[in-house]
This record gives structure tokens, sequence and C-alpha cells, in this order.
């Protein structure tokens, strides 16, 4: 699914866009369980929003970031996404919500 098609489906805003498509997801909050766990090229939902995640989300080659609850990225989050080509979405879903659209 491409990053348009994902967001949309979410409700979501685009805070860029890695252009790269996803399949399948994964939800959590324990970074070294989603380095560990969440399949390659997944979207990763969760409602940690530093850099760190993208950090996460670049070592287990996670095709885009779902933040969820409206959580607000930090800057440094934005731009190692940017960097990294792992897209960024805002949602106002919970992440449960967002897993049953899913």
């Amino acid at each position: 699914m491409t990053t348009d098609e994902l967001a949309k489906k979410l409700g979501g805003q685009i805070i860029c866009d890695g252009g790269r498509e996803t399949a399948g997801a994964y939800a959590g909050d324990f970074l070294s369980r989603v380095m560990g766990k969440a399949p390659p090229g997944c979207a990763w939902l969760t409602v940690m929003a530093n850099v760190n995640v993208a950090g996460v989300a670049a070592l287990a080659d996670i095709g885009a970031v779902v933040l969820c609850e409206d959580v607000t990225p930090d800057a440094p989050l934005v731009q190692k996404c940017a960097e990294n080509g792992i897209a960024l979405i805002r949602t106002p879903l919970s992440v449960y919500g967002a897993c049953k659209l899913l």
C-alpha cells in the first residue's frame, strides 16, 4: 500500500513520504521488541514520537511509522525519517482503531 493509501485509510496526515510501499502492520511501543518482531516493509503503529523511533524503523526495515492518537512528532524524528526514506503518518485513531482498519 502506498503512503497516500495508508494515510487515507487511517484518516491520517502525511508528515513525510518515504517513497516506499508497505505491506502488513505491527503495533508496539517496546523498541527492542519492534526491532525483533516487526516484519520488513510493514507499517509500525505507535504512540512514541522521538528520534529513537526512526533508528528502530531503519534497523528493522520498516516502511512507515504511524503515530496514533494525534501524537505530534519531534523535529529530529521527522528529519531522520526523511533521511532514511521512512514514511511518517499521524492519525487521530488509537492504536487499536488503526489496527482494526489495517
